[in-house]
């Protein structure tokens, strides 16, 4: 994909950014609600001023929009905003809007409810399917969250790369695709919370490890365990967050 872009003339280039800028502003004020459900959006005059745009960005735009379930056009009456029912809540730019609107505590743990149903399923398929090289990789990731002077951040990163790897690993393309679903669940934990050193962070490599190690040991039942426990106490880190902050 990035090999096709960068070989696209340079004609095609506002388009592309253009098309992408309309995308995350509509996308971003339906999600905050600055559209709210059942709303019309402006009609394309006003749309075409508001963005500088040609027609047929602003038309592929919205198909954009209408595909991740957030719109849908109707004759005679414009393009109105859908129940939340409708939305792709697995496309990535979807999760981010939320993330940028603002989460609450039930939506993470509507996150960590989805990661419980089949990230441990995926970790038994690793024990069984993993190669050498494979289980090298996961070792050297879990282990790398042990690395001192950590941030939240970057030790949300490190175990991204863990979890992404895990999913590659489970060489089943489904789960591959929900590594967005992971990032916002991940990303989100660790902003929420304080830095590792003081909120039992300190203990995600070896819990992490564990999973390795069982995946060595090509125990699918060991490796399923090992991974719930990793999803139940990062659940837990949100729910002490919130916590924090309503005491704040």
């Amino acid at each position: 994909m990035r090999d096709r872009l960068l070989e696209t003339g340079k004609s095609e280039g506002k388009s592309r950014t253009s098309h992408a800028q309309v995308v995350d502003e509509l996308g971003k004020a339906i999600v905050s609600g600055s559209f709210p459900i059942g709303s019309i959006l402006p009609g394309d005059s006003e749309l075409l001023q508001r963005f500088k745009v040609s027609r047929t960005v602003l038309r592929e735009s919205m198909k954009t929009l209408a595909a991740k379930g957030l719109v849908v056009p109707r004759a005679r009456v414009g393009t109105r905003v859908t129940e939340k029912i409708h939305w792709n809540m697995f496309d990535n730019e979807v999760l981010n809007w939320h993330f940028e609107s603002g989460v609450n505590k039930e939506f993470l743990l509507h996150l960590y409810d989805i990661r419980m149903a089949f990230e441990p399923f995926a970790a038994s398929l690793v024990a069984k399917r993993a190669s050498r090289e494979d289980i090298e990789l996961l070792r050297s990731l879990a282990a790398a969250m042990a690395a001192p002077h950590h941030t939240s951040d970057s030790l949300a990163v490190a175990d991204l790369h863990f979890h992404l790897a895990i999913t590659e690993a489970s060489q089943n393309p489904f789960m591959r695709s929900l590594g967005g679903l992971i990032k916002a669940a991940l990303v989100g934990m660790f902003r929420m919370s304080a830095p590792p050193s003081t909120n039992g962070f300190a203990n995600i490599a070896d819990t992490h490890m564990a999973i390795v190690d069982a995946i060595a040991a090509r125990d699918g039942l060991s490796a399923h365990k090992a991974m719930e426990f990793v999803i139940i106490d990062g659940r837990q880190h949100v729910l002490e967050a919130f916590e924090a902050l309503v005491e704040a």
